[in-house]
């Protein structure tokens, strides 16, 4: 199979299984390889109407505004071509102000505009899907990211081919399946040039050092198809977990009592005779449920929890003020009054 025809060809056998019809489809390009290989593959499948969305996060300064217009002259190349019938949306965020004021991580912040933004323009185009560049390199990265900061089984799963994204609408990742080095073959051979991200070469970011340094070590003295390899564990562990997760959610319905005022109960013997994972994925739920922050919760606060469900400890205290305490044969988690 041509270098030019292979990304194509993988993308319309992701697709088959889509069914767009005749809706249109909201494509994210930031003006990087990936988007833009996917962007190209795109208008290669008829795609009856193809909305192009960029967001310029205003945080590389003139190096973002010249993304955005690289973006803009991409769609006005495509649509001379006849390649496309699309329309593109652009939008300005100053994701750094918004952290400012919100006190979080950058990052974050930057994910929840995009998409948030994202799931906008679907809207008001009535597209029920997504589409984002990510490829199966950066599944790799995200499973090897995630093992080494202690992830279960739910953290092995990597990035979903798709999911929802908002009610109506999904996301979509067409390049999941295709590395990056087939994305910059595609482009030689398409003759399209691609902006690069000066930020993406900063080794003090962790993602940097897996994808700039780690990975190609492990390619180069352990594996050369460590991507395949951990792309492989990613899609294996996703009914897996999928399986547990269900085993969970009937275990906490059953296992739930009458709140007592604010705090939640759970009756301890429709715990203690499951297995510990299980109990911790219950858990995992609840806080889910609730609300509550994820975030500082890890592997050693839902043992903790565990712990309390099987009577080995009477309480814990858990990040956000929240307790849970077994008492006789309950065990009640929330926060607890201070004024008692």
């Amino acid at each position: 199979m041509k270098v030019s025809t292979a990304l194509p060809r993988k993308v319309q056998q992701f697709l088959r299984g889509v069914e767009i019809g005749c809706r249109p489809l909201v494509v994210a390009v930031s003006g990087g390889p990936d988007s833009v290989a996917l962007l190209h593959a795109l208008a290669h499948q008829r795609i009856p109407n193809l909305v192009i969305a960029h967001l310029n996060h205003q945080l590389r300064g003139q190096e973002s505004d010249a993304d955005e217009r690289f973006v803009n002259e991409l769609h006005k190349t495509l649509k001379d071509r006849g390649a496309v019938q699309s329309e593109l949306r652009c939008q300005r965020a100053d994701v750094a102000a918004q952290a400012r004021r919100e006190g979080g991580n950058l990052e974050s912040i930057a994910r929840k505009i995009r998409y948030g933004w994202l799931i906008q323009v679907a809207t008001e185009v009535q597209a029920p899907f997504v589409a984002t560049g990510h490829t199966a390199n950066d599944q790799a990265e995200t499973v090897l990211h995630r093992l080494l900061r202690g992830t279960g089984l739910k953290g092995l799963r990597g990035i979903a081919a798709r999911r929802p994204l908002a009610p109506g609408i999904e996301l979509i990742r067409p390049l999941l399946g295709v590395t990056r080095a087939e994305v910059l073959a595609y482009l030689e051979a398409e003759g399209q040039s691609y902006r690069e991200d000066a930020t993406n070469q900063n080794r003090s970011y962790t993602r940097n050092r897996i994808r700039h340094d780690l990975l190609p070590c492990l390619a180069q003295g352990y594996n050369p198809a460590i991507v395949s390899v951990l792309c492989r564990l990613a899609k294996q562990a996703a009914p897996t977990y999928q399986h547990q997760e269900t085993l969970a959610e009937n275990l906490l319905a059953g296992a739930e009592r009458c709140r007592a005022g604010k705090l939640l109960v759970l009756a301890a013997q429709h715990l203690t005779g499951q297995p510990r994972q299980l109990v911790r994925e219950v858990f995992r739920l609840l806080w889910l449920r609730e609300g509550w922050p994820l975030g500082s919760m890890g592997y050693r606060e839902w043992d903790r929890l565990a712990a309390v469900a099987f009577g080995e400890v009477v309480a814990v205290d858990l990040p956000g003020g929240i307790r849970a305490r077994r008492r006789q044969h309950v065990v009640q988690i929330g926060f607890p009054d201070k004024s008692v």
